[in-house]
């Protein structure tokens, strides 16, 4: 229809509404937001918005057009201007007009090239080809099939309240499916009005810190940003020593109000908290009124014997119990709970706020409906598998071509730490820079008021590479281990 609409350019008719997509109606199409200001009369002025929103790729080569009237319509002007404005365009290339297809961006109109010094930070930004950092699970794996069954199922039962104003304390079914799940599962106990459904663990720590004063302790090896979190809450933090058992939590006192600990799998050195310990920070929190703060975040994936239990289950009044799907799913869906002390369910609800914080409410049904049909439980043991044999891979690798290279805290989760010779870290992580390869060193991780030794090492996270480029990172890994010393 190209040519019709140029004829009739050139003879100074407007095109008919046969000319234009099959959709004349007004109150259809799709919405196109153009920018008329300037100088010029209308059709000018809208032809050089059109222009510049194909330049600037803001409409991509096919994307189709709404038809004229529709768009006269939504910019209140005269339908023969948008006519005679598309007709032009498509005489000069930008567009092109057919039969049945309407009006779309032409494909030879290739949007500029972004200006190369406007973002000297993208051409120095170093390649990475293989990625080991302890962030997330493999993408690839996500069970893309059982989600969207469930998200269907979901949809399809949600009553209809589930549209309007959401619960800030998350939608009950999600909360009773939870209450079943972490009870069987994790040895939690709680009731569904215990559990509040945050935006993940991060979102969780922000919330409860508002509720807390004073001092946190927390394990000396862990995240910064999630001491960041406690502190600009008004918290400070001081460090617990870890060792092979977990956090020395017989170092705790009256003088902190809380201690944040990863009991099932210490991050990052990996060991668990060891049981007397579990018992000792229990009675610690009810001799004093403290309160432990119990991160979960890759409880389900233990491999060499049975899953150790939630510190909660001991005693669910003096611990909150944290938990995600960051690690079991996917850090794409910011889904969370926490599992709270009577006391402190409601006083945490109040403190959400906001409503856009809240986590979506469609996600929350299909999660519900993903535990509930045992979807969930099938993932977590399909992953496990793949998961443990990877770590088994890594293991052995670096014992033949590594020897010298300590692995730890492989009993559980999606990473390890491999313990390198003192003052070769640095060395280490530039020689993994050198092989195009993302890992992190344990040194970030230390709290800067720590006091004990600093120990060198390398945290690999072996859950985030698909599985066919698994070996190729690993090959990439032995050549950045330093020598034996």
């Amino acid at each position: 229809m190209e040519s019709s609409w140029v004829n009739s350019r050139r003879h100074g008719a407007v095109p008919s509404p046969s000319d234009s997509a099959p959709d004349a109606d007004p109150g259809t199409g799709s919405d196109l937001h153009l920018d008329l200001t300037g100088e010029g009369n209308v059709r000018a002025r809208l032809m050089r918005a059109l222009r510049e929103a194909v330049r600037s790729g803001r409409l991509t080569p096919g994307t189709r057009l709404p038809p004229y009237r529709t768009l006269s319509a939504d910019l209140g002007i005269a339908r023969n201007t948008v006519a005679h404005a598309y007709a032009e365009l498509v005489e000069e290339g930008w567009l092109t007009s057919r039969q049945g297809s309407g009006t779309r961006v032409a494909n030879r109109a290739v949007p500029l090239e972004p200006d190369p010094t406007s973002a000297p930070a993208r051409r120095t930004r170093r390649r990475i080809l293989h990625d080991l950092k302890p962030s997330s699970p493999d993408a690839a794996a996500f069970p893309r099939t059982d989600w969207g069954a469930s998200a269907r199922r979901a949809l399809n039962s949600a009553p209809s309240e589930a549209f309007g104003v959401a619960d800030p304390r998350g939608r009950p079914e999600l909360r009773r499916a939870l209450a079943e799940y972490l009870a069987r599962a994790r040895g939690v106990r709680t009731e569904p009005d215990r559990i509040v459904i945050c935006a993940g663990f991060a979102h969780g720590l922000r919330l409860l810190c508002g509720l807390l004063h004073g001092t946190l302790a927390v394990e000396e090896y862990g995240l910064a940003h999630h001491r960041s979190l406690v502190e600009s809450a008004g918290l400070a933090t001081v460090p617990l020593p870890v060792d092979g058992r977990g956090a020395l939590v017989g170092d705790l006192t009256s003088a902190v109000s809380g201690v944040l600990l990863t009991p099932a799998h210490q991050y990052p050195t990996g060991g668990p908290l060891h049981r007397e310990r579990r018992a000792a920070v229990v009675d610690w929190a009810r001799s004093t009124g403290g309160l432990v703060l119990e991160d979960d975040y890759d409880g389900e994936f233990r491999y060499d014997r049975e899953p150790v239990g939630a510190v909660q289950g001991l005693d669910p009044d003096r611990v909150v119990y944290f938990g995600s799907v960051s690690k079991s799913l996917s850090p794409a869906f910011r889904l969370g709970w926490m599992v709270l002390p009577r006391r402190l369910a409601d006083r945490a609800v109040e403190a959400k706020g906001e409503r856009e914080t809240w986590s979506g409410v469609m996600d929350q049904l299909t999660l519900a409906d993903f535990l509930t049909v045992g979807a969930y439980d099938r993932h977590v043991r399909r992953m496990r598998r793949i998961y443990r044999r990877r770590r088994d891979l890594l293991t052995a690798t670096l014992a033949e071509r590594v020897p010298h290279i300590r692995v730890t805290g492989i009993a559980a989760g999606l990473h390890a730490v491999l313990e390198l010779p003192p003052d070769t870290e640095e060395f280490a992580l530039r020689a993994a820079r050198r092989q195009d390869l993302a890992l992190d060193g344990l040194g970030p991780y230390r709290h800067p008021d720590s006091t004990t030794p600093p120990r060198d090492g390398l945290v690999i996270g072996y859950g985030t590479p698909p599985e066919h480029a698994f070996t190729n990172a690993l090959d990439a890994l032995c050549l950045a281990m330093p020598e034996p010393q």
